[in-house]
């Protein structure tokens, strides 16, 4: 038998049906890729915000693993099916809108270890998963620096005394730096980016300043790299 008749035959034994696997195979990847689906599901759920924290998604990545497992033995056992779910799959398009960047990291990863498991290699399926949960408290425990407030204050007062102003906040503010500036009509508008110290003593000394009619800090939950 030639080289040629070789490749032919073993083309059309792919075709045909190629190297299937054995029930009890299929059995063991599908129930490795339901317990690396389990694990992320649980560690999704421990290290994920609580703002940002969906159910629904959560269940998806937990099935994923099982999925795409399935798709990659099929893919093994047979050619045509390979071809046609390579068709399939180029043409599905999903909209959903993800919600916060780290729920791409854990599909990904969900996408991933089904396709490890579904392929045979258990032990780097698990290896994924430990080195990925290692990798997330590394990066949790990085200190974080928070993002500097927004003061707004606003008076009727042309001769605004900003000398009085500023000895104030500097007093009660590690740094502090003014970003815009509104004269109109004899009425001024400061808007000052503030690192505080204590934020109610600095809203205190602020409204015992009679030249101010309104005072406003405003802050919001983002982060600034260290």
């Amino acid at each position: 038998m030639s080289v040629k008749d070789v490749i032919k035959n073993s083309v059309i034994e792919a075709i045909g049906g190629g190297n299937g696997l054995s029930a009890g195979a299929v059995i063991l990847i599908l129930a490795l890729a339901c317990l690396t689906g389990i694990y992320i599901f649980i560690v999704y759920k421990l290290s994920a915000k609580s703002a940002f924290y969906s159910k629904d998604l959560n269940i998806t990545m937990a099935g994923l693993p099982v999925i795409v497992a399935a798709i990659m033995i099929a893919m093994q056992s047979n050619l045509l099916v390979s071809l046609g779910m390579i068709g399939a799959l180029s043409i599905v398009r999903f909209r959903n809108a993800v919600k916060n960047p780290m729920d791409l990291l854990y599909l990904f990863w969900s996408i991933s270890v089904g396709i490890i498991v579904g392929v045979g290699l258990y032990v780097l399926g698990f290896i994924l998963c430990i080195v990925m949960t290692v990798l997330l408290l590394v990066m949790n425990m990085v200190p974080t620096i928070k993002t500097p407030e927004l003061l707004v204050l606003r008076s009727q007062n042309k001769q605004f005394d900003y000398e009085q102003l500023y000895r104030t906040i500097g007093g009660q503010c590690k740094s502090y730096k003014e970003k815009a500036r509104c004269v109109k009509n004899g009425e001024v508008e400061l808007i000052i980016e503030i690192c505080p110290k204590n934020k109610e003593a600095l809203l205190g000394e602020l409204n015992k300043m009679e030249q101010l009619t309104q005072v406003n800090c405003l802050s919001h939950d983002g982060e600034l790299r260290a």
